[in-house]
């Protein structure tokens, strides 16, 4: 179902002034959200000390100063810089938990985090290490938090598809630990179709499929993790415009972007929020979603994510409903998830409502 066909909700009776609070109380889903990119500088510092590290930054404010981005590649080179305190299973653990907290703070209901092994493993930290402390903290957050969560494997796309595969089959042994496989990093120069064969294997074992694609790439990009990768979800997708029948094939097939509008600032893909084109999206019949990318490094979390769109865009309660159906519409739950958590989001909108 295209965000053009979601069924209207009784939102004229809810004034401008309680839409944050909306936005802030409505449940919603997470689709695009890097957990190393969940890792604030305190926590950074936390385990530094605790696994003996030794940073470049004398302190938590000097490294937060560095946190000045031209482009993706400058964000990446630090947050590779970030991880390398990540050692222990443990670490990942309370890495995750820390961000599945404020998960359960801004009212998400489910989230599919992504996480980069390769950029572990690459360290020599076992895959295994990786993987158990982020499931741990996935399984605690249900049972404690109420917050359901989903494990995502990015693949690096800066580095080649034999490391992919690599990867792949290092994972194996811990598939139930992960729904399915993604592709991150650097854009430039790096097209879909370089890891083809290997989204190729990981389709053949049912595993879900996304990829990057839109944001600093081109428009082809997008075609290309379509028609070549298979992708189910487009992250990002911003720079479909360039493409109008891109656009009217995104729409007719309801394929989901999962948009990232304060990443998209501190990027430089857009130079400033009401320039953003979220909302032209969401008039295209898209279905747009809204997410916090890499929360730590890009100025806020999922509810200051709608908060700043929602104020420089000038949009309404019917697209703050559309945006959380949609999150829930795109995410990889089972069709009975879907329909309670769709449930409670209209159970919300009604009491605004009143």
């Amino acid at each position: 179902m295209s965000a053009a066909t979601v069924s209207p909700m009784p939102v004229a009776g809810i004034p401008a002034a309680r839409l944050p609070e909306l936005l802030q109380a409505m449940p919603k889903a997470e689709l695009h959200m890097h957990i190393e990119g969940s890792l604030e500088p305190e926590l950074i510092f936390a385990l530094a000390q605790r696994n003996g590290v030794a940073l470049s930054y004398p302190s938590v404010e000097d490294l937060r100063k560095a946190y000045a981005f031209t482009d993706l590649q400058s964000f990446l080179d630090i947050y590779y810089a970030g991880a390398s305190v990540l050692l222990k299973e443990d670490d990942f653990h309370d890495m995750a938990w820390a961000y599945l907290l404020k998960a359960q703070e801004d009212n998400i209901r489910h989230t599919e985090l992504f996480f980069d092994p390769q950029t572990h493993t690459d360290r020599g930290v076992p895959f295994e290490v990786v993987i158990k402390g982020l499931s741990r903290a996935c399984a605690r957050a249900k049972t404690e938090l109420g917050v359901s969560a989903s494990l995502i494997m990015c693949f690096l796309r800066h580095l080649s598809e034999e490391s992919a595969f690599e990867t792949l089959q290092a994972s194996l042994p811990y598939r139930e630990h992960f729904i399915g496989v993604g592709l991150d990093s650097g854009e430039r120069g790096n097209p879909p179709e370089k890891f083809a064969r290997v989204f190729a294997k990981c389709r053949e074992l049912g595993l879900h499929l996304v990829a990057h694609a839109g944001e600093e790439g081109p428009a082809a990009y997008i075609v290309d993790a379509l028609d070549v990768l298979h992708a189910e979800r487009i992250d990002h997708g911003v720079r479909c415009v360039e493409d109008p029948a891109l656009v009217e094939r995104l729409a007719k097939q309801g394929t989901a972007l999962t948009v990232c509008p304060l990443s998209n600032i501190k990027l430089c893909v857009f130079d400033k929020m009401d320039a953003h084109n979220l909302g032209h999206l969401l008039e295209q019949g898209l279905k747009v979603t809204i997410n916090s990318d890499d929360p730590a490094y890009f100025g806020g979390y999922l509810n200051q994510n709608f908060l700043e769109t929602f104020e420089a865009l000038d949009l309404d309660a019917q697209a703050a409903y559309t945006l959380a159906r949609n999150s829930f519409e795109a995410s990889f739950v089972s069709e009975a998830d879907k329909a309670r958590w769709i449930a409670e989001l209209d159970d919300t909108f009604r009491r605004f409502a009143q």
